[in-house]
């Protein structure tokens, strides 16, 4: 896929300019939330909590609000934190194929949102499994070039477990398995290699291209989605050519 902007790429540019906005705050909240009532508020025993905060104070979260959202997650303010994780499918413009990863405190608003959503921009709800099966759990770590070649960064990531080191524009992507993933971030902060973004996340195992008008339409849709209070994550398969891009942004 070299030389080409695969969506994937294209949406975590686009997180790292959103990162400041209230929308990703109230994600990265929710997911402290959800660490803390599953394994309690002390960070040195609970993992998952440690990363999720991790992940909130790289975004400039404020530590009130950090401190805020363990406590309440931890049951320590009286208020109940009950999310329930759900995963919606869809079929967008020119074939394309989407997973809605969704946390949600009500699952009939978060259906009715998502299906909603879908219809008014050009998606298809599709059936359970007509699209899953076309993504993988991976773990995906994105950075900037910066001077670094391919081989720069398997030297750093090989041992660390890292599957394969893909190029993506002016980017790169590191693909590993999930339980991997925090042996590969430890390898590159160790080889001085600063990343953007380090997540589990759906990975499709083929791609569609889209032209100008698919491309335009796709984006439509996937705002849409992301705009939802209850949606985390958008995943696609669709793959969006640096040439098309161009195109989108001169309209």
């Amino acid at each position: 896929m070299s030389g080409h902007s695969k969506w994937a790429t294209t949406k975590h540019k686009k997180a790292v300019i959103d990162a400041k906005r209230a929308k990703a705050f109230a994600k990265l909240i929710k997911n402290i939330e959800v660490a803390a009532r599953a394994g309690g508020a002390d960070m040195a025993g609970n993992p998952a909590l440690e990363l999720a905060v991790q992940k909130a104070k790289k975004t400039s979260v404020p530590n009130d609000n950090i401190d805020r959202a363990i406590k309440r997650g931890a049951g320590l303010t009286g208020e109940v934190v009950d999310y329930s994780e759900i995963i919606y499918e869809a079929r967008g413009p020119q074939g394309s194929a989407l997973l809605i990863e969704c946390l949600t405190d009500n699952k009939n608003r978060a259906a009715s949102e998502v299906r909603l959503a879908i219809n008014r921009n050009g998606g298809t709800v599709a059936d359970p499994g007509s699209v899953s099966y076309m993504f993988s759990r991976k773990g995906v770590v994105n950075l900037p070039k910066n001077g670094l070649t391919e081989d720069d960064l398997l030297m750093a990531v090989l041992d660390a477990g890292a599957d394969e080191v893909k190029e993506s524009g002016d980017s790169f992507e590191i693909i590993s398995e999930p339980q991997d993933l925090r042996a590969v971030v430890a390898a590159l902060e160790e080889a001085g290699i600063e990343y953007e973004t380090d997540e589990a996340e759906f990975v499709p195992s083929m791609h569609v291209e889209l032209d100008a008008d698919a491309a335009r339409k796709f984006l439509k849709l996937a705002d849409a989605l992301e705009d939802l209070d209850d949606v985390q994550n958008v995943y696609s398969n669709a793959d969006i050519a640096p040439e098309v891009l161009a195109q989108l942004e001169d309209d």
